[in-house]
């Protein structure tokens, strides 16, 4: 493999058998090499592909502030959560870890603590998330000696559910959140919170809501493709769950100005049919 780019002494850009752009990183790696000198082999120590566009040069303007050793620490958290997730994680994650992490240090280092105002809900929509994120702090304890808490979990967290985003911005990340939490709440007080999350159709109606929250921000919604007469009969034939959903409507008119279609609140009905059925 021969050097492409030098983004620091201990990282460089190459490339594959498969002419794929390729970060490699190992200690002194550069150090008095330039660009189209070969790498040992040997000195690597971690790799990955970087495929979208610009996202080198990210990484690189990133490296001029911030040491190679977050890169690292975020690449291992990364493989992990990618190994434990059921779905694909934004390369762009490589980054956003690496700036949070150093910024992260740097602040426990000055005795700084930061509350996530998110905490409770984030430990609770997203336990494999946050489970995966005391992992990462596992990690970061292991590279740096620093032990983060759980308020770091949190955010380390909410970094894997924004990069399920594909790279949009942490914001969207937070509205998801928001949203997921408020309409979990209508059907929780509307059924006089009696509602068993732990049961199976209590993760499958929690799933269910994070992917319409998401299409919904992007406002990607479901076409109208339900026949009338399936939509009159599970409004008739679940009824308290249809009420629900109107309550669940009303809300997302008064903070989005856009409601439920048809089809969403037909998904929506039986998945709180499922949950509840036990209470009515």
């Amino acid at each position: 493999m021969r050097i492409e780019k030098i983004l620091n002494n201990s990282v460089v850009v190459t490339r594959n058998d498969a002419n794929q752009e390729l970060v490699v990183m190992g200690k002194g790696l550069a150090f008095k090499k330039k660009i189209g000198d070969t790498i040992d082999p040997s000195g690597i120590e971690k790799k990955f592909i970087l495929e979208k566009s610009g996202m080198t040069e990210k990484l690189e303007t990133l490296l001029r502030d911030v040491s190679p050793v977050y890169l690292n620490i975020a690449a291992k958290v990364v493989e992990y959560a990618r190994g434990h997730l059921p779905y694909d994680l934004d390369e762009y994650l490589y980054i956003a870890l690496t700036d949070h992490l150093s910024f992260a240090i740097s602040r426990e280092k000055q005795g700084i603590v930061l509350k996530n105002p998110l905490l409770w809900e984030i430990r609770k929509y997203y336990q494999q998330e946050y489970k995966i994120a005391w992992k990462a702090l596992e990690i970061v304890e292991e590279e740096t000696g620093y032990a983060l808490g759980e308020d770091e979990a949190a955010s380390i967290a909410l970094h894997l559910v924004n990069s399920q985003l594909t790279g949009e911005h942490m914001l969207r990340a937070v509205q998801v959140t928001e949203m997921v939490s408020d309409l979990l709440n209508i059907v929780t007080y509307f059924f006089k919170g009696n509602l068993d999350d732990s049961s199976i159709n209590y993760e499958r109606f929690l799933t269910h809501l994070r992917f319409f929250a998401i299409r919904f921000l992007r406002d990607e919604r479901l076409p109208e493709l339900a026949e009338s007469f399936l939509y009159d009969q599970v409004r008739l034939k679940y009824r308290r769950a249809f009420e629900c959903t109107e309550r669940m409507d009303i809300y997302l008119k008064e903070r989005f100005h856009s409601g439920l279609t048809k089809d969403e609140q037909l998904y929506l009905t039986v998945h709180i049919h499922r949950l509840t059925e036990c209470l009515q």
